[in-house]
């Protein structure tokens, strides 16, 4: 439910009432995690997802009957894996979900729910054989949880992702970012490019030298910096505050060239061996990507890649030409 605060908060600040399905359980094959919600308001509105596609039509349903006040508040949703291998389907599973009514005088429950929605840590409890929605009395850290009948839901507060340089590519990585639910700072010194006008995805745009910057805000271990600026006088010291943060992810765009003189600098600034040893310097995966939009798109897969220590083709980690240009079909 958390995960579509927002667009929640948007209906029920409008008067709606509204009808959400969320997992509870996901027992076998499900592409979506516990916590995952879909709801429907009482005008018909459709809002977010459980599944990727199966049992959308079940979730549609159990939601506008419990706004009917017809619908048992717990129940299971999809096939289990015999039943779809049976019926010829790729996945299988099913889905022990709850449906919640909630309505505009939800006061708690919508507080939750704008709090999630700007990013912040915010907190639910759904009673599953009764399907009502409250606040908690303490915040723990356990997670989103099935306890006792309880399905506690826990969103942490929304990771920042940095982007030094107020450029084309900065605005590309603030559109292909946002959506993973980061909280975007895009950083310049340059009053003519650092404008929200020319960053409409990120949240906020701060006029200011970049190492200036990092070295005075709070950046945690879930946080990612990327610096794109290409100018060493911009460069130099945000990577050596950067490094000296507790970032899951520092990343600088560039060639290899500019990459092996950078290196070269920071160490000279004082930068140690370790801390370079963080930098994905050229940034991003190996996609070949030439466009803004291409390389925003390998930058947030290395991030992806590296928060799910996945293995992947990084720039950083090979060798050769950056830009191999082959012809789009």
């Amino acid at each position: 439910m958390l995960d579509i605060a927002a667009e929640l908060e948007r209906a029920l600040e409008a008067g709606h009432r509204v009808g959400v399905v969320t997992v509870a359980a996901v027992h076998g094959s499900a592409p979506r995690a516990v916590g995952s919600a879909m709801a429907v308001t009482d005008h018909g509105e459709v809002i977010g997802a459980i599944s990727g596609g199966c049992v959308e039509s079940e979730a549609h349903a159990l939601a506008s009957a419990a706004l009917a006040g017809q619908a048992e508040p717990a129940t299971t949703l999809g096939l289990t894996d015999g039943d779809a291998l049976a019926a010829g389907l790729s996945c299988g599973g099913h889905l022990s979900v709850v449906a919640t009514v909630l309505t505009p005088v939800d006061a708690g429950v919508r507080e939750q729910l704008r709090a999630a929605s700007r990013g912040q840590a915010a907190a639910l409890d759904l009673v599953l054989d009764e399907g009502a929605a409250s606040t908690p009395a303490t915040t723990d850290s356990a997670g989103t949880r099935l306890e006792d009948g309880v399905l506690h839901l826990r969103r942490p507060a929304a990771p920042r992702l940095i982007i030094v340089g107020a450029v084309d590519f900065s605005s590309a990585l603030a559109t292909a970012a946002r959506p993973l639910g980061y909280r975007i700072t895009v950083v310049d010194a340059r009053p003519a490019f650092a404008t929200a006008a020319r960053h409409p995805d990120a949240h906020e745009v701060v006029r200011a030298w970049p190492g200036e910057y990092l070295a005075g805000t709070d950046v945690g271990a879930r946080d990612a910096i990327c610096v794109l600026t290409h100018e060493e006088r911009f460069d130099i010291p945000a990577l050596a505050a950067a490094l000296a943060t507790d970032a899951a992810y520092v990343g600088a765009m560039g060639s290899r060239r500019t990459d092996a003189r950078r290196r070269e600098l920071l160490h000279e600034a004082g930068v140690g061996a370790e801390a370079l040893g963080r930098l994905r310097s050229p940034i991003g995966l190996d996609l070949g990507a030439v466009t803004p939009a291409e390389t925003a798109v390998a930058i947030v897969a290395e991030m992806v890649a590296d928060a799910r220590a996945a293995r992947a083709p990084r720039l950083s980690e090979a060798e050769g030409p950056i830009h191999v240009r082959a012809a789009l079909a």
